[in-house]
């Protein structure tokens, strides 16, 4: 489970969460938040979570201790009156409220402390992250799962550094290799500083990249290139609009070659940054997300992440797109499908060739209901084909190819509707009911 990807309040609740331990509970309390962490990320709700009011079990104040009196027989001591035992009892009540009243102060003034040296710390170390980065808008927190001391350590330099508060930079490195080019090779070890490219040799290679690709080089090497671009970018915590433009031209490339894996892989990480408050064409990308859950047949959650979008992304022309295919879909409005697949705004058209087949199926199968016979011509023109040997080629290869008149020219080709309906729905359930989208995730 990585933890470039966290949200901050979580890993402001962990600071927290370690700024309140002791030597007496640390083991215990450690164990408790490994868990806390996991159990959120199995559940997918590491970023729903309210973790600024998750309290741990281990860290909750005791109780304060009771203080009993001796036990003594009862002819040890004299009877008493019902006037002297309230007078009693009130006293014990008052001496514990007193200790008990104390006990809270203390352990509050203590808490108080605490946050107030989290804080102090948190923001010296932001001013020299930013001072010794000022080219990166947002860097990456990565909190390592290892108990070792290493994870916790401190500043030897610095005479205020707390044990308990994580060093957020202890791994984060600079590149100084100038190649512009480098292959692509999944980590094995930690990267080296030599391996790694700086910031400014990753801008010349985007341009350099880019202008390769505008010269139809080989789609296997302009995506081996990125993804080495994309792991320079990772090592060294860059988060900033670079790395989102980054992110969206591999994802425009991959969509023109069909590879959902990357694209998939793409759209992951620039929905993390645009939650980030990062600036880029998140619309367009939004647009593209609601048009692959219409390709997933995940309903559940598109219907989730369209009550996300704000009244200023549902104006944008390829957010408004995108609903309007979902709404027709919905409704088995096939004619206003396919005038939108037709004119799909950015690279729309390219995620739609997914599923559009599906839906000339379907809709295929509504007009065999509905009529006796349709032409090969209606058939091109309603569900948005570009040839009449393309519309006969999806007749074909869909068992509906019962013309009533065979051997006529092919754009005046009948089909016979009642033979037809049968072998279309037989088609659908085998072909189209069940999903598989490669690199989803």
């Amino acid at each position: 489970m990585s933890s470039e990807s966290w949200p901050p309040p979580l890993k402001e609740w962990v600071a927290r969460c370690l700024g309140q331990m002791t030597d007496a509970n640390r083991a215990e309390a450690q164990a408790e938040l490994r868990e806390s962490i996991a159990n959120a990320f199995a559940e997918k709700t590491l970023w729903t979570t309210d973790w600024a009011g998750v309290q741990l079990k281990s860290l909750m104040p005791k109780a304060p201790p009771v203080l009993n009196s001796l036990k003594r027989k009862m002819n040890d001591i004299p009877p008493m009156s019902k006037k002297a035992k309230k007078a009693a009892a009130q006293k014990r009540n008052d001496a514990n409220l007193d200790f008990g009243d104390q006990a809270a102060l203390n352990r509050r003034a203590e808490r108080f402390q605490r946050e107030h040296d989290i804080e102090r710390q948190k923001s010296m170390r932001g001013q020299a992250s930013l001072q010794a980065n000022n080219q990166n808008a947002h860097l990456f927190n990565r909190i390592s799962r290892s108990d070792s001391p290493s994870a916790f350590g401190t500043n030897a330099d610095d005479p205020e550094a707390d044990p308990n508060v994580l060093d957020w930079d202890k791994y984060t490195i600079v590149g100084t290799n100038q190649e512009l080019f480098k292959d692509y090779l999944r980590l094995t070890s930690e990267p080296k500083p030599e391996t790694i490219r700086p910031y400014s040799v990753l801008q010349q290679t985007l341009i350099e990249l880019k202008k390769r690709w505008k010269e139809k080089v080989s789609y296997n090497w302009i995506c081996n290139q990125f993804k080495s671009l994309r792991q320079d970018l990772t090592v060294q915590r860059i988060k900033n609009e670079f790395t989102v433009q980054v992110y969206e031209i591999h994802a425009r490339m991959a969509l023109e070659s069909s590879d959902m894996v990357e694209y998939n892989q793409c759209q992951a990480t620039l929905k993390n940054l645009y939650d980030l408050g990062i600036p880029g064409k998140h619309e367009e990308f939004t647009a593209y997300r609601i048009l692959m859950l219409l390709h997933g047949r995940n309903k559940s959650e598109l219907n989730l992440y369209v009550g996300t979008l704000t009244p200023r992304q549902k104006r944008d022309p390829a957010v408004l797109h995108a609903l309007r295919v979902q709404r027709a879909i919905s409704m088995g409005n096939y004619h206003a499908l396919f005038e939108m697949y037709l004119n799909a705004p950015n690279m729309g058209a390219y995620i739609m060739d997914y599923f559009i087949d599906r839906e000339r199926t379907r809709a295929l199968m509504t007009m065999t209901k509905a009529y006796r016979t349709i032409t090969v011509c209606f058939i091109q023109n309603e569900l948005g084909f570009e040839t009449v040997s393309d519309t006969l080629k999806f007749i074909e290869t869909h068992g509906s190819a019962f013309f009533t008149n065979p051997n006529a020219p092919d754009r005046d080709k009948t089909v016979e509707c009642k033979s037809a309906a049968p072998q279309l729905a037989q088609v659908y359930e085998d072909k189209y009911r069940k999903v598989g989208i490669k690199g989803a995730i």
